[in-house]
């Protein structure tokens, strides 16, 4: 089966010490509405003339997995034209309140649950431990995982391993080890999006269960960027991390870390145009058109201030 280990980007690159090249592009966890506004930035970036799909190194994350899965199959404009061309469900009748959607329906509270849970742990391997016995322990429909599966499947242009070297994130819910999944890792790439974007229910892959690749560190893990000269960070969620400060895990530490060892980082969160359309429900279909256009918006507005570190 799939790889249970965590990853070293270190070794697995074979660099010596002080050596830094690449460029990487972090994708981080978002929601819905994080994965469009990602899709929307990136196609910015590509119509004012900067690529950042050809990066020798994409992480994703959550949300950020399936865009990472998504635009190394698929150009840009493509994706962007998906998401704008897409008709999202029909809210139910007198949903539209004060000029905004109500949710679709019940949604179970996997933030509060899990906040509670973060609270109680002790540290980030103790956190991971408390979130997988608690996921596992969630009384999931019988074939969750397969309908789970078909859901990410049916999201991604392609369901191969890309050429370019992906890197996606999860936790193993049995030990509560950091998991990072790439082309050899004897997992199919539908299976490691679907692993990395179970917030709810642990998702299951022949023997084992993962649970999402936000819990690894934080939304972004752009610490699996260690080694490349040039990082790029597309953090949805701004940066913000949900562990104590007193762990190390949030990004501006990851940041200042892979600065230290001599890469040029930039971070790039949602502007405020951006924020305001992306609402408090980051899996509200009816938000994904509005968070893409202002994604694209801002990508193209930033594009020439971020050239001199891509090219």
């Amino acid at each position: 089966m799939g790889s249970s280990h965590e990853y070293s980007p270190a070794t697995a690159r074979n660099d010596g010490p002080g050596h830094r090249s690449g460029r990487a592009l972090v994708l981080g966890g978002g929601g819905s509405v994080g994965n469009a506004w990602l899709i929307g930035v990136i196609t910015g970036l590509h119509r004012a003339g900067l690529d950042v799909t050809a990066a020798d190194l994409i992480i994703g994350t959550s949300a950020g997995s399936t865009a990472a899965a998504q635009i190394t199959s698929a150009r840009p404009d493509r994706l962007l034209a998906d998401i704008l061309g897409a008709t999202p469900p029909p809210l139910p009748a007198g949903a539209e309140r004060d000029g905004r959607p109500a949710r679709r329906g019940p949604v179970v509270d996997h933030r509060a649950r899990t906040d509670r849970i973060i609270a109680a742990a002790q540290d980030a391997p103790d956190m991971r431990r408390r979130l997988g016995a608690a996921a596992l322990a969630l009384e999931a429909p019988a074939d969750w995982s397969a309908r789970w599966r078909a859901i990410v499947a049916a999201r991604l242009p392609g369901e191969r391993w890309p050429a370019t070297r992906v890197l996606i994130t999860a936790i193993d819910a049995l030990s509560g080890e950091p998991v990072v999944f790439d082309s050899n890792s004897g997992v199919d790439l539908v299976d490691a999006v679907a692993a990395s974007c179970s917030s709810g229910f642990a998702y299951r892959i022949g023997d084992d269960w993962y649970l999402d690749g936000g819990y690894r560190s934080n939304a972004d893990n752009a610490d699996l960027a260690a080694g490349h000269e040039r990082v790029l960070v597309l953090s949805p969620f701004g940066g913000r991390s949900r562990t104590p400060d007193r762990w190390g895990m949030h990004l501006t530490d990851q940041v200042a870390e892979l600065r230290d060892h001599g890469s040029i980082v930039e971070t790039l969160f949602p502007d405020r145009a951006s924020l305001a359309v992306f609402g408090d429900d980051v899996m509200d279909a009816t938000r994904r058109a509005p968070a893409a256009r202002a994604g694209r918006d801002q990508g193209v507005a930033l594009a020439a201030g971020l050239r001199t570190l891509w090219d």
